[in-house]
């Protein structure tokens, strides 16, 4: 089902024109836990590629070696020898390394590793898959940082990627384009707890789009108003420079910005509730109701007894 909405997500996008031949292939990031080798399958007729956080638990193997002639015969081997990422002694040497410096995590050095695959198992995206098993071969990178901002143990994230032959530029874009998915992961997280975007019980996608664009909007606006607020911190926060204060800490002082700019509008409407659809008239829009669909043991659907049905119940008597 993932391969199946990126594709179709990728399709779009080239639909859009927001893709053409000749630029960048399209980087699709995911998280420990999704099929990471999988998803190249969708690059037959997309161009994508894959970079997932990668199970620690899962060896990788490195490529086949030559077969040589034994006289003794058997199967020739499938796979060459064993990557551990526990196990620095099956490394060998860096297909490239990169020291980058940055702001929070001090030096960041990532270390890939080239034409290593996943030993699949007949599960997921395999489980109904003819024939043996592939290998997919792709490119194992260990990010390694200096340090954590919140002084945690700064334990080292294993990343795979579905190319091969990747230079230093194609590293650094990796492990960039997997840290930058935590950024995207608070953005969304506003929107749901902060904003509402997923409060109101919308009924249909035409009702749920003009609400996704108001949110869009609403969010907008503490990024606009960042130069103009300052930092309104609780007592146990730490302070933050005015140029890189959060959504949320300009939210706490947008309401003293309301007094030094004009409003265009007009004056404001009563906050008496309305006086909703007259008394005695009927909902011309009712919800849509749907079967519960509930089946007995015996596979016979269920149905309400005759005696729980409206207008059924019978009357007392004296």
């Amino acid at each position: 089902m993932t391969t199946v909405q990126l594709r179709e997500l990728v399709e779009r996008l080239v639909a859009a024109g927001q893709w053409k031949p000749g630029d960048p292939e399209v980087l699709v990031v995911l998280d420990a836990g999704y099929d990471a080798p999988g998803s190249p399958t969708c690059s037959a007729i997309c161009p994508s590629r894959s970079s997932a956080d990668s199970a620690q638990t899962v060896p990788c193997g490195r490529p086949t070696p030559p077969r040589v002639y034994d006289r003794k015969g058997g199967r020739p081997p499938k796979h060459g020898g064993e990557f551990v990422f526990g196990d620095r002694v099956t490394w060998g040497s860096e297909h490239a390394v990169t020291v980058t410096d940055t702001r929070l995590y001090g030096k960041a050095t990532a270390q890939a590793w080239d034409l290593l695959h996943p030993r699949l198992t007949r599960r997921a995206a395999w489980l109904n898959h003819d024939g043996p098993l592939p290998i997919i071969e792709g490119t194992v990178i260990r990010l390694a940082v200096e340090k954590l901002p919140g002084g945690g143990a700064n334990k080292p994230v294993w990343l795979w990627w579905s190319g091969t032959g990747a230079t230093t530029d194609d590293v650094d874009r990796c492990w960039q384009s997997f840290l930058r998915r935590f950024d995207l992961e608070h953005t969304f997280r506003l929107f749901k707890q902060t904003l509402g975007w997923t409060k109101p019980q919308l009924r249909s996608p035409e009702a749920a789009d003009p609400w996704t664009w108001l949110v869009i909007a609403a969010y907008a606006q503490p990024r606009l108003a960042r130069p103009l607020t300052a930092d309104l911190r609780r007592p146990w926060g730490k302070p933050a420079e005015p140029n890189r204060l959060t959504p949320a800490c300009v939210r706490r002082r947008f309401r003293h910005l309301l007094t030094k700019t004009g409003s265009p509008a007009d004056a404001p409407k009563p906050t008496r509730p309305g006086p909703g659809r007259p008394p005695g008239s009927k909902n011309r829009r009712p919800a849509v109701r749907h079967d519960v669909g509930r089946v007995l043991a015996t596979g016979e659907a269920h149905t309400r007894p005759s005696h729980h049905k409206s207008g059924t119940k019978p009357r007392r008597t004296a």
